[in-house]
């Protein structure tokens, strides 16, 4: 389990969470790169899609597999 921390993974999202800075944070590679090359690919046109989901999944504190957020 990655510890990470609410408040940073949620400002990081704000700023970079659309090229997949978030996702990176949280340990999560995979779906970091595949958000990156969504959002080169479409120009941002999806990407911002993807964000805005994220960013509300990490300001309520969703529970992601294998993420525990500390305050």
């Amino acid at each position: 389990m990655r510890k990470v921390k609410w408040v940073t993974a949620l400002v990081l999202s704000i700023v970079l969470g659309w090229l997949g800075v978030d996702r990176f944070i949280m340990g999560k590679v995979g779906t970091g790169i595949l958000k990156l090359l969504i959002t080169v690919v479409s120009f941002g046109t999806l990407g911002w899609i993807w964000w805005l989901i994220d960013l509300i999944l990490i300001a309520t504190k969703y529970q992601f597999k294998n993420v525990q957020w500390v305050d």
